[in-house]
């Protein structure tokens, strides 16, 4: 039967065709045909040859533009990300089945200039598209992917409860009809072994029963419990490759062809039966609980994604009313009361209050914020009432950031992960050659044995543990990881974190608390102070360093001209006509060439730990002020060490993991968080570019090092560091360059990370040793016919679960029940002996 090209259903009478690389292809509809002739005439052809199936038939609502309501900001900003031009967003792709479909999205989609950045994976089913939003729409994203003949979802909570749901039920009414139709069929065949095994000879009218009767219940089981097994193997074999599924699909389709054979022959013969079912039954087994462990470590970001409640106490002029949080703007005054969850990001008016933030940072004890501090959506108040003005809403708030970074992370593949894809991919081959020389072996010795024992070398060297030994480790840790306040948006990094021998921290907002407070402002040209603090004020609002914040209380609304900010230096601008600069001491006299000079006198002064006869306090740092004429004032800003920012470092040091500080700030402050932390090398006024340099010399001299910070400043470094580390309420951009986050802003858990980290590798290693050990020895064992297929059949799927069982271990334990899902707390990393 003739059937479409694209599609692959029947053409009941269609004549239409699409040209298709210089031939005509049957295509069904008209549909199909602009879908076909579309990824043809943007030179994606090659997309047919390597598919592994059939591409799903565009549906009737498909040639209607219904995307056009994406185009609505307000109704697209539900599901994107956006950071200045830059928009993102995380896609659940129906119909994408293989690795053909994700490289034809991918491509399809990067043919757009002004899509900066692809990432698809077929094994979640999502996409992560990033575009310049000044020039590109969610709309014409989604239209795009439409028109290859795929259906686009924008990740919510709904369409991901409902794939897990209906992916759940389907695994389980599989696993149902495989148990069943395992038990019967080994009723029988215990009854024929035992006669057997007795030496007795059992009627053939009743040898007969029990054979037709396994066929009709194994029959089932082999197309409807298998189904997604022999589909995945013809899928595989249609684009020329060799997957897992492909020798346990030849295995099955021998036994299951020999045994109906042997039934209705009625000439004797050996029936396996009870094989076929066994194996279904075990690898579906296995499958279901890799799928288990799957959705399991997925709950952290569900989890997050369905903490905000739906319903704010919102403070207008007539009282409190209940709102929809969807209906709250900046700067509405809203009521969380004692026990509920905070719908925004906002700050704390009225009263000190008490916010359980184990949600978000892993932290087991509630965290004491005083008013004017930031509190953010997802956390819950556990003291009483308190009023908040709302300063960040929906998908600005700390809470979605989160989300879509874990959601980025789940669109990447570790190169771990590739790596052993790749190694199981090229056994499958010599598999394959392994049977062939099995049945040609037996077939000279002893041709009776050479279909079973060809059958248990296909069954028994299947390399699912091997496939899955280093994800299943993998996603437990990053479920681990994730309760514990650390996010990992790099698959990658935890490899990288796990051999790590060098740690350089920032100091301002990393190893000190960031909340930054003027201490003292000193007038250098005749300024008042407000002056000076206005003006500093003003250029300091366009900086995310956590030393602008301590101007923020001085902040009066003016226009600021030819705003830039020079990471690691300091900021510029025009006021009233007149260009400023605030910053290090350098910086600020470049304007007027005053540099050389100005170094020295400020060297002198500091040295003597005073400017202008005025004492500096050991764990300040001095910035200036100055406009093109002269300096104007220079602040000190006091800052405090992190709690346990020295323990860390002892930790640290402790796991042969050595500490250094790289500084903008000046040599006195720096000294004296060294000193307090216990810190020997340390380097002060560095810029942006120097800190650059200093690890790339480190990574030239064969160290491998990470680098954990949080400001604008530190984006370089981060880049170039073999694992990067922001803290979590650093930048946006440095979250950006960041692998890991560091939700919890706490230090104590960098150490407990690299633990975890190094034990991950350790059971990863476990679980491919193992797989290894399996399988490179059950194949001599069943090529010499000492192991039955029915054997291989189990052993070949307990493997499989035992790999993942090992990698659970990994996973976040509960240690106590709140309002919001249980945290792990420090000490539990350590709980479980690897």
């Amino acid at each position: 039967m003739s059937v479409c090209f694209h599609c692959g259903e029947p053409l009941r009478g269609s004549t239409l065709t699409a040209r298709i690389e210089q031939r005509d292809q049957p295509v069904c509809c008209s549909g199909c045909q602009a879908v076909a002739e579309l990824i043809a005439g943007t030179g994606l052809g090659d997309f047919y040859r390597y598919r592994d199936g059939s591409s799903v038939r565009p549906s009737e609502s498909s040639q209607h533009d219904k995307w056009r309501v994406y185009a609505d900001p307000q109704f697209a900003a539900q599901f994107t990300l956006t950071s200045e031009r830059q928009t993102s967003v995380t896609l659940l792709i129906e119909g994408l089945r293989c690795s053909a479909c994700s490289w034809l999205i991918d491509h399809s989609l990067r043919r757009r200039a002004s899509v900066l950045d692809v990432s698809v994976n077929a094994a979640t089913g999502r996409a992560s598209v990033i575009w310049d939003s000044t020039q590109l729409n969610l709309a014409e994203i989604m239209r795009t992917i439409a028109q290859l003949g795929y259906v686009p979802h924008p990740v919510t909570d709904e369409t991901v409860t409902r794939a897990l749901r209906e992916e759940r039920r389907d695994s389980l009414k599989r696993l149902a009809v495989a148990g069943f139709g395992m038990m019967q069929v080994m009723m029988f065949a215990v009854a024929v072994y035992s006669a057997e095994l007795a030496h007795e000879i059992m009627e053939p009218r009743l040898l007969s029963y029990f054979r037709t009767v396994s066929l009709l219940v194994a029959t089932p089981v082999m197309f409807y419990a298998g189904a997604p097994i022999l589909l995945s193997a013809w899928n595989s074999l249609r684009s020329r490759s060799i997957g897992m599924d492909v020798p346990v699909s030849i295995a099955l389709l021998l036994a299951y062809g020999a045994s109906v054979w042997n039934t209705f022959r009625g000439a004797g013969g050996e029936v396996y039966f009870d094989s076929v079912t066994m194996f279904i039954f075990f690898l579906t087994l296995g499958r279901f609980v890799q799928m288990s462990v799957r959705q399991h470590t997925a709950g952290v970001t569900d989890a997050l994604a369905r903490q905000l409640p739906a319903i704010a106490h919102r403070i207008g002029s007539d009282g409190i009313e209940d709102v929809p949080v969807t209906s709250l703007a900046l700067d509405d005054v809203i009521q969380v009361r004692r026990g509920e969850v905070l719908p925004a990001d906002g700050q704390l008016l009225d009263a000190d209050a008490h916010i359980d933030e184990a949600m978000l940072t892993g932290e087991s004890l509630p965290v004491h914020r005083k008013v004017g501090q930031r509190v953010v959506a997802g956390t819950i108040n556990v003291g009483g009432p308190v009023s908040i003005a709302v300063t960040a809403l929906g998908t600005d708030t700390a809470l979605s950031h989160i989300v879509a970074l874990m959601h980025r992370a789940q669109t990447y593949k570790p190169a771990l992960a590739r790596n052993a894809d790749s190694a199981a991919a090229r056994f499958l081959g010599y598999v394959l050659m392994g049977a062939g020389l099995t049945c040609a072996a037996w077939l000279a010795i002893d041709p009776s044995q050479a279909f079973a024992a060809t059958l248990a070398v296909l069954v028994v060297a299947c390399p699912c543990a091997f496939a899955i030994a280093m994800p299943a480790a993998l996603a437990s840790a990053t479920a681990r990881l994730g309760r514990h306040g650390i996010l990992l948006t790099d698959p990658d990094a935890l490899e990288s974190l796990a051999k790590v021998d060098h740690i350089v921290f920032d100091k301002t907002g990393t190893l000190t608390r960031g909340e930054l407070q003027i201490a003292r402002c000193v007038s250098l040209a005749g300024l008042t102070e407000q002056r000076c603090l206005y003006i500093a004020a003003l250029l300091e609002q366009a900086s995310e360093h956590p030393m602008a914040r301590a101007f923020a209380p001085h902040l009066e609304q003016a226009t600021v001209e030819d705003m830039q900010t020079i990471a690691g230096r300091g900021v510029q601008g025009r006021i009233d006509g007149r260009l400023y600069r605030i910053g290090t001491p350098d910086f600020v006299a470049e304007l007027r060439s005053e540099q050389q000079a100005f170094q020295q006198r400020l060297g002198h002064d500091t040295s003597r730990g005073a400017i202008d006869g005025s004492p500096v306090e050991s764990m300040g740092s001095v910035i200036m002020l100055g406009d093109e004429h002269r300096a104007l004032a220079w602040f000190e800003l006091t800052d405090s060490l992190r709690p346990a920012a020295a323990s860390a470092v002892s930790q640290l040091r402790s796991l042969n993991v050595e500490p250094q500080i790289l500084s903008g700030d000046g040599h006195e402050a720096v000294q004296a968080v060294a000193r307090q932390c216990g810190i020997t090398g340390h380097f002060a006024r560095y810029s942006a570019k120097q800190k650059l340099s200093h690890v790339l010399g480190l990574q030239k001299a064969g160290k491998r090092v990470a680098v954990i910070g949080d400001g604008v400043n530190d984006a370089p470094v981060l880049g170039a560091a073999d694992v990067s580390i922001a803290m979590g309420r650093g930048a946006a951009l440095a979250h950006a360059s960041a692998g890991i986050v560091l939700v919890s802003d706490n230090l104590a858990a960098l150490p407990d990370a690299v633990l975890l980290a190094r034990r991950t590798l350790r059971i990863a290693k476990q679980n491919l040793l193992w797989a290894a050990i399996y399988n490179l020895g059950s194949i001599p064992l069943a090529a010499l016919g000492f192991i039955p297929p029915w054997l291989a059949a189990l052993g070949m799927s307990l493997s499989s679960v035992a790999v993942m069982l090992n990698s659970t271990r990994l996973l976040p334990r509960a240690t106590r029940r709140t309002a919001a899902p249980s945290v792990v707390t420090s000490a539990n990393l350590r709980e479980t002996p690897a």
